[in-house]
């Protein structure tokens, strides 16, 4: 299957954001989003954005810990999955991800390695990674380095890269290391 990937540095947490919601804008339905990296690195920031750019109404997006699924109504249904705790793919399994990832709205997974085997081939996965001398503690600090993210997007599939495509062209700022 065909892959492009993409890699966009945020030094903040609005950067993350707002890379989500070019990502809402440009979403038709039947998207799944994949979201990866440790605790604190800004998934939840980025479904925010996500969420704003879907046009959701309810103000209150947040990690879906707890509950493992929260739907939200916009333009397009957001539903926001999370797959922290759980502990097998019989618990996957069990929560229905299926019918979130075949609908027309946009499912965005965070914790997506413990879910591959759900997902179907074509897909956009998002690794956020904190650069060095960052911490989950500085997100949004104003001391100039502990805010910075790496934030990998890779598109499987050409649905997903015309996705990727489209959003390049938005993204007010420059891509750290584009390659595909």
């Amino acid at each position: 299957m065909q892959e492009e990937t993409i890699v966009v540095s945020s030094g903040s947490a609005e950067t993350t954001f707002q890379l989500g919601e070019i990502l809402g804008r440009a979403a038709t339905g039947g998207e799944v989003i994949g979201l990866s990296g440790p605790l604190g690195v800004g998934k939840t920031v980025f479904v925010k954005g996500l969420a704003k750019g879907l046009g959701v109404t309810d103000s209150y997006v947040s990690s879906p810990t707890f509950i493992l699924v929260h739907p939200h109504e916009g333009r397009l249904p957001l539903y926001h999955i999370d797959l922290y705790r759980l502990e097998n793919g019989r618990e996957v399994e069990a929560i229905g991800l299926e019918e979130y990832l075949e609908g027309p709205g946009v499912a965005a997974i965070e914790w997506i390695e413990k879910g591959l085997d759900f997902l179907p081939p074509s897909r956009l996965r998002i690794d956020l990674h904190y650069k060095i001398g960052s911490s989950a503690k500085d997100y949004g600090a104003p001391n100039g380095n502990g805010d910075q993210r790496e934030i990998v997007l890779t598109a499987s599939g050409t649905d997903y890269i015309r996705w990727i495509d489209q959003v390049k062209k938005n993204l007010p700022w420059k891509e750290a290391s584009p390659n595909g």
